[in-house]
């Protein structure tokens, strides 16, 4: 066979692989894990480059895991979607046990290498795994409340990557989860919101209120604001070594309020584009919320 007759074949499979693991996401969940690690430390030297590729890997295969998982148990539902009818088990290109292979090889490389970081990651990386494909998954069709119990698994990266640098859980790492769970709530509902008629084909319950009403809006305001607070809470010095400058409060302040915007004019219209925009937002307050830490971390 000639390598202009392979290539295809390989790129097909490496497309099908991104999409049972989910590239995107697990990228930006990986880079959550990171700007923990790097609020974690007391200095960047050799040994932290070490550990943040070990980290990087092993993340990526424990969010990877999660998604196949994820997948494989709702491939009939994801058949029913316009978003998610091709991907790799509906559109039939990959069996569900080349999946479940994928999402085992990736279980183990993934716990092994953080347990390799230390123990108390790959237990919170287990815990992770167990929440979003044991717990989460099966509730999507039956409650909204499943949203509430997704955020805990979605809030342990940014904590995992203080813990995998320190070796411990303690204030610093609870405030990062507290940061990125109240996070999880305007972020997917508003996923919800736009998607609200796809996500009824497959008979997922993902609004608090079940519809696109203004109960829902004003709970993605309380949320945002819930967000924002917790967002600033370093700057009182209650959270140990977690720390934030007066310059870095305001900075993390304004963005609260940038996002606190976009939710409040969702309230406002209750359209699909206004609850896409706060989505869009959403994605870039918490990647700009991190960046700032680190900055202010490395730079007072």
């Amino acid at each position: 066979m000639s390598a202009t007759n392979t290539l295809p074949s390989l790129k097909s499979i490496f497309n099908d692989f991104k999409e049972i693991t989910k590239a995107g996401l697990a990228i930006s969940v990986v880079f959550s894990s990171l700007a923990g690690y790097l609020l974690g430390i007391h200095e960047f030297n050799t040994s932290s480059v070490y550990v943040l590729i070990m980290l990087a890997i092993g993340g990526y295969c424990m969010v990877g895991a999660s998604n196949a998982y994820n997948q494989i148990i709702e491939k009939d539902l994801d058949a029913l979607m316009d978003r998610t009818k091709n991907r790799p088990i509906p559109s039939g290109r990959m069996s569900v046990n080349t999946a479940f292979t994928i999402a085992t090889i990736l279980t183990i490389i993934g716990l092994v290498i953080l347990y390799m970081i230390n123990p108390k990651s790959a237990m919170f990386g287990a815990i992770s795994i167990f929440l979003y494909t044991c717990v989460y998954t099966p509730l999507k069709t039956v409650t909204s409340l499943s949203v509430f119990v997704g955020a805990f698994p979605g809030a342990i990266p940014f904590m995992l990557g203080w813990v995998a640098a320190t070796n411990d859980f303690g204030i610093e790492a609870g405030t990062l989860f507290l940061i990125q769970f109240f996070w999880q709530f305007p972020h997917f509902w508003a996923i919800g919101w736009f998607l609200f008629e796809d996500y009824k084909k497959g008979g997922f319950y993902m609004l608090p209120t079940g519809k696109r009403d203004k109960g829902t809006a004003m709970q993605i305001i309380l949320y945002t604001l819930w967000l924002t607070a917790a967002s600033i809470l370093p700057s009182f010095g209650y959270t140990g070594r977690l720390y934030l400058t007066t310059v870095s409060t305001v900075i993390v302040g304004l963005l609260g309020i940038w996002m606190l915007f976009y939710a409040i004019k969702l309230y406002k219209n209750k359209t699909d584009k206004s609850a896409k925009t706060l989505m869009l937002v959403s994605v870039a307050y918490i990647s700009l919320i991190q960046v700032v830490y680190i900055s202010d971390k490395f730079l007072r």
